[in-house]
């Protein structure tokens, strides 16, 4: 189902994707229940990664201005619009901790060893040892200083 997968891996039931061959996953991983990967770009889980229930990572985006989301095209019946996606690669390195229905949006990086706390929203990437939370994600300290 997934592009490449590690040793000691486990994914919860209820596991959703759009391709699975576009997912990535190091060794030892977690992955909880009720999980959703929008795998429309590459996702890479580093390993020793611990995924909470309910996580949502999505690769799928789309222009904000209206007029590059939607192209009108003339056809015999009047205009039609074509909705223009595209999809970012996601990335969670080594060591990294997800929280619970935490989302990861398109683009992103999460540093090796971050915390990211529950129900946050993660726009931006997350720089190494860091622990964010929130809505929008933001870093709240350094951890894992003593490594």
């Amino acid at each position: 189902m997934f592009g490449s997968i590690g040793e000691k891996v486990s994914v919860g039931h209820s596991f959703i994707c759009d391709y699975g061959c576009n997912i990535h996953i190091g060794s030892n991983v977690s992955v909880n229940t009720g999980c959703t990967f929008v795998d429309c770009n590459k996702i890479t889980i580093g390993s020793n990664v611990l995924i909470a229930p309910n996580v949502q990572i999505y690769t799928a985006t789309h222009p904000v201005e209206l007029n590059e989301r939607l192209e009108p095209i003339e056809k015999q019946n009047g205009i039609e619009y074509i909705r223009h996606t595209y999809a970012l690669p996601v990335t969670i390195e080594d060591g990294c901790w997800i929280g619970g229905g935490v989302i990861i949006l398109p683009g992103v990086t999460i540093g090796r060893g971050s915390v990211i706390g529950a129900g946050s929203v993660v726009t931006k990437s997350v720089p190494a040892n860091s622990l964010a939370v929130g809505n929008p994600c933001k870093v709240i300290r350094k951890i894992n200083v003593s490594i």
